[in-house]
């Protein structure tokens, strides 16, 4: 189904003032669409060490004023598999066999393997079962049967990241890492369970407000492994562990069809989260990329992470009155698209995350749109190059990778 497009509005200015100095930077203001309204599964906040999900889930969206939609859908609506496949020019039916996509998250989803079938069977995938060895979900003690809690909110953005993966890369193992709580602690807990269980590359899709890698950057510091993070879903604003120095940092963006050579057109999306950490150093990569940020500057790529041209989900564990197909965003969306983008390219191994920034002509360049306003246009605004939005852009094949 042809996604449903953002109807763009005017540049709006904002001037921000600090210190006694104006800044000025403009915001172009993107409505969305009539009747839309979407959730934030995990909420948009959380307390000083822990963090919440980044998944968004479109609950209603019609051609009326009045929400009259029925959310919960009986096939998708959303991009599925060859769209993304198509988008970001992805050799996923040739490569990543041999890989392992882990996906770290709180919480238990107790039909995470169920609805991963239905998935997988509806868009003609190769089965991913425990049975055939391709799905495996543990704790992050590595426990098959001592799990955690359920919670319906994480189970949403289980199944957002597992279906990102079945998407990017049919052909890679899933490696589900669930943590007993939302703490970095239990959370980097299981990141290292996932390192150490063979993963090649870890997304990590939720977040809190920035931190500093000697509290806990011992979680996301695995040479050899790829680890990504979402970048958050409230525009600018530096967020955890996106902002670490050790994880490739997700932003977001609307992806839609269009009439070019390529197929499809991408904007930086509004709510894409980037900012300057307070705390970690730059990537080196990142220098002679003007990020303006004397620290570590977030995005470095991006991927699909708008909910109004988001991406189908299949989810049975019911959560607030949703079940069945559901259409998603947030960077949740991206971090695993990224992640599993890393097992299609085979090289997590031998590289770290200053690889896009040696490689960036694999990448699309995200040049319009914003998040916001923020006191450093680039920060806020997607650009030629680098942006905080988009990073240095989407995949354009694996080459960046």
């Amino acid at each position: 189904m042809r996604p449903i497009q953002k109807i763009t509005s005017s540049v709006a200015a904002a001037i921000l003032v600090a210190g006694g100095l104006a800044f000025a930077t403009t915001a172009p203001a993107q409505a969305k669409p009539l009747g839309f309204k979407q959730m934030n599964s995990c909420g948009t906040t959380s307390k000083a060490g822990f963090a919440h999900c980044m998944a968004v889930v479109r609950t209603t969206i019609t051609s009326l004023a009045a929400d009259t939609a029925a959310p919960n859908a009986a096939t998708p609506t959303g991009l599925g598999p060859s769209s993304l496949q198509s988008a970001y020019k992805l050799p996923s039916s040739t490569a990543g066999s041999g890989k392992t996509i882990a996906i770290v998250d709180a919480y238990d989803d107790p039909n995470a393997a169920a609805d991963l079938s239905t998935y997988r069977s509806y868009y003609g995938l190769p089965a991913c079962t425990t049975a055939n060895g391709c799905f495996k979900k543990v704790s992050q003690t590595g426990s098959t049967t001592s799990l955690p809690t359920k919670n319906g909110g994480w189970a949403q953005e289980i199944s957002l990241d597992i279906d990102m993966v079945s998407a990017t890369c049919p052909n890679c193992k899933i490696l589900l890492v669930e943590a007993k709580s939302s703490s970095f602690a239990n959370l980097g807990a299981a990141v290292n369970e996932a390192a150490a269980l063979g993963a090649t590359a870890i997304s990590n899709s939720y977040g809190g407000s920035d931190a500093a890698d000697t509290t806990y950057g011992s979680y996301y510091n695995h040479p050899g492994i790829a680890v990504t993070a979402s970048s958050g879903d409230a525009g600018y604003g530096a967020s955890y562990p996106a902002s670490s120095h050790y994880v490739t940092a997700v932003g977001g963006t609307t992806l839609t069809t269009s009439s070019t050579s390529r197929g499809w057109t991408e904007t930086a999306w509004a709510d894409a989260g980037s900012g300057c950490s307070s705390y970690n150093t730059a990537l080196t990569g990142q220098t002679g990329f003007s990020t303006g940020c004397s620290k570590r500057a977030e995005a470095d790529v991006s991927a699909v992470a708008d909910p109004a041209t988001g991406v189908s989900v299949y989810d049975s564990y019911a959560y607030q009155g949703y079940v069945g197909w559901l259409t998603f965003g947030g960077t949740s969306a991206s971090s695993p698209i990224i992640a599993s983008v890393y097992g299609l390219a085979g090289n997590a191994s031998s590289i770290d995350n200053n690889y896009p920034y040696t490689h960036s002509t694999g990448l699309f360049d995200v040049t319009s749109g914003s998040n916001g306003s923020c006191p450093t246009s680039q920060w806020c605004n997607a650009r030629a190059g680098w942006d905080g939005p988009t990073g240095l852009g989407t995949p354009n094949g694996t080459s960046a990778f």
